[in-house]
């Protein structure tokens, strides 16, 4: 179960975040859920795509540790 919700998170996570990559790619001064972090369009934008591959690497973990769990019950 607690898999589960950890790869709901992780695609909460991805998706919000690609969004605000797209976003901020058309509209370079929309910053979004990262506009307290200052530094410019360059610091953005990597913080979104970290926060992205973070996302999808959490997603896959738990998909992958959620079913192997699965198949030894």
């Amino acid at each position: 179960m607690k898999y589960d919700i950890l790869q709901g998170i992780g695609a909460v996570v991805m998706v919000l975040f690609a969004q605000g990559a797209i976003r901020l790619l058309v509209d370079h001064g929309n910053t979004g859920l990262l506009g307290w972090l200052g530094g410019g369009f360059g610091v953005a934008l990597t913080a979104h795509l970290a926060l992205v591959a973070l996302g999808v690497l959490l997603t896959g973990w738990s998909h992958d540790k959620a079913k192997a769990l699965g198949r030894r019950g």
